[in-house]
């Protein structure tokens, strides 16, 4: 069982198979109230694999505290019931639904984005072979790559609310 709550992040995001996107240190506060997405355009070595997303507020001295999160497993992409596999190597389009969070960073914080393909304990992991999955013991590590192009551009949706006069 994970424990809930907020916590550093920095170890996680020293790791080598973590992508960490930051804004630059915000001159305004910024509330965020409601569902979080992240569209991700990738292809994977692997016939099936796990992609992570996590929302974290990252204080000026460098304290990151997640925020919220969520997981996509590439088999699911298309519907949650009926599992495609992956043709590696093929560029496919992943919704993360990341649950609702309400936060105001601060001015001075950075709005910062997590993407990797485990977050284990707190999803199961995925062994990347395609496999019926709990099957077996089998792994294989996979390459991930995440798009930034014009057709494909990987983009996080937040839900910005906007102070009143």
């Amino acid at each position: 069982m994970v424990p809930g709550g907020a916590f550093d992040q920095r170890a996680i995001e020293n790791r080598a198979d973590v992508l960490v996107y930051s804004t630059l240190p915000l001159t305004e506060e910024v509330e965020v109230t409601g569902p979080i997405r992240l569209t991700l355009y990738a292809s994977s070595s692997a016939p099936d694999s796990d992609f992570t997303a996590k929302l974290v507020d990252v204080d000026p001295d460098g304290h990151a505290r997640n925020l919220t999160d969520g997981i996509i497993r590439a088999r699911y992409r298309e519907s949650p019931s009926d599992a495609v596999l992956l043709k590696p190597g093929q560029v496919y389009e992943y919704t993360i639904e990341m649950g609702a969070t309400s936060n105001v960073f601060a001015a001075g914080h950075r709005i910062r984005l997590e993407i990797a393909s485990s977050n284990f304990p707190r999803f199961d992991r995925n062994p990347n072979t395609g496999h019926d999955l709990f099957a077996d013991a089998e792994t294989c590590p996979a390459l991930q790559t995440v798009m930034h192009c014009a057709g494909c551009a990987s983009h996080l949706t937040l839900p910005v609310i906007h102070a009143r006069a």
